[in-house]
């Protein structure tokens, strides 16, 4: 049986009728940039995180930088960012000309360690970037209790948790202020590239407002050096349709998670670490084996499709040669790189793709 990594087209397939009502009303409206689609995503969006603000934005690199000039962060700056995350969450960063400064993860867990984040803050620190890495909400009172003792705002690059949540709050209020991305293989996808961001300060949404239109809250009158970075009408359309569903997927690809973690957990693969009181998204189901790259050819030659997230760490990238990381500098991020693997997870995945996956496994 071949089983893809991500079946895109079946999972949008299931919303087909309402996807193409979104876009024809859309097309007919004669209005394609910030308009109704946008204010209502934003506003439906906001509700969803228990936030008071969002903001809808071209992409999720683009939130994490417009919060970063929202927050007046440039050179000569640090921002805490963890050591095991994608690339993104470092060169929101470097946008700004500030440096990132890279914190290992929790032992035994994927996310920053807040037990290692004071060690790493300066007098330079202007802010804490926490990753809600594969959909697993960080340690947020830990991290939060940090940056309160240093006055610093804390920023969740939610990128990979939309509908993640800590007990009854979601991702989007965790912090001071949070980045979304809707690229399509997330959880609440968009048909090409989106973000937003969302915060209850409205000082800072209002900033950010600004700076994603040219610097413009006028037309044609510039406050400040902004950039283009809106979300479009058609992608707030149909993001309006994916995010009525979102509850729902997120639901069934907790399902198919702990049937893999039921067993799997038996067999030499590490697998995610759940803890009590956090509701993961599961955007990833990422398992670990010191064997990794014979355990992906293995399923591989059984027509099962997996991913690395991610190869090789930010700091051993040649986009960062010049923080002069070497090899071993970050060992239990280079760990996990060495070691991880991402087992095929969609809403909506048939029983049989699930049960051949725990197969091979098993095979293995």
């Amino acid at each position: 049986m071949k089983v893809p990594f991500l079946d895109l087209k079946a999972v949008n397939a299931r919303f087909q009728d309402e996807l193409e009502a979104a876009a024809l009303r859309v097309l007919r409206s004669g209005w394609y940039v910030l308009g109704d689609e946008v204010a209502a995503f934003e506003q439906e969006f906001a509700a969803y995180c228990g936030a008071s603000h969002c903001v809808g934005l071209s992409n999720g690199l683009d939130a994490l930088h417009l919060i970063l000039r929202a927050l007046d962060i440039g050179p000569g700056d640090e921002v805490i960012v963890p050591a095991n995350t994608f690339i993104a969450t470092w060169l929101a960063v470097s946008y700004c000309g500030a440096t990132p400064v890279p914190v290992e993860p929790e032992t035994g867990g994927f996310n920053i360690d807040p037990a290692r984040i004071e060690a790493a803050i300066t007098a330079r620190t202007k802010a804490i970037m926490v990753v809600h890495l594969y959909g697993m909400p960080a340690s947020m009172a830990a991290v939060n209790a940090v940056a309160a003792r240093h006055g610093l705002p804390v920023i969740e690059d939610a990128a990979q948790a939309q509908g993640a949540a800590l007990g009854a709050q979601r991702t989007g209020v965790l912090g001071t202020v949070a980045a979304f991305s809707f690229y399509p293989g997330k959880n609440l996808g968009a048909f090409g590239d989106a973000g937003a961001v969302t915060t209850n300060d409205a000082a800072l949404a209002e900033r950010i407002r600004v700076l994603r239109n040219y610097g413009s809250r006028v037309k044609y009158q510039h406050e400040v050096a902004g950039y283009n970075a809106r979300l479009d009408e058609l992608q707030a359309a149909l993001l309006r349709v994916r995010l009525r569903h979102l509850d729902a997927d997120n639901a069934d690809r907790r399902r198919i998670a702990a049937i893999y973690h039921e067993a799997l957990e038996a067999t030499s693969l590490a697998v995610p670490p759940v803890p009590a009181d956090r509701g993961s998204a599961w955007h990833l189901f990422v398992v670990a084996h010191p064997e990794r790259d014979r355990l992906q050819s293995f399923l591989a030659a059984r027509d099962i499709h997996t991913v690395v997230h991610y190869p090789v760490p930010p700091h051993l990238q040649g986009a960062y040669r010049e923080l002069g990381y070497e090899s071993g500098a970050f060992p239990l991020t280079e760990r996990w790189h060495d070691r991880v693997l991402s087992l095929p997870l969609w809403p909506g995945m048939p029983d049989a793709m699930v049960n051949a996956v725990i197969q091979a496994c098993h095979e293995f």
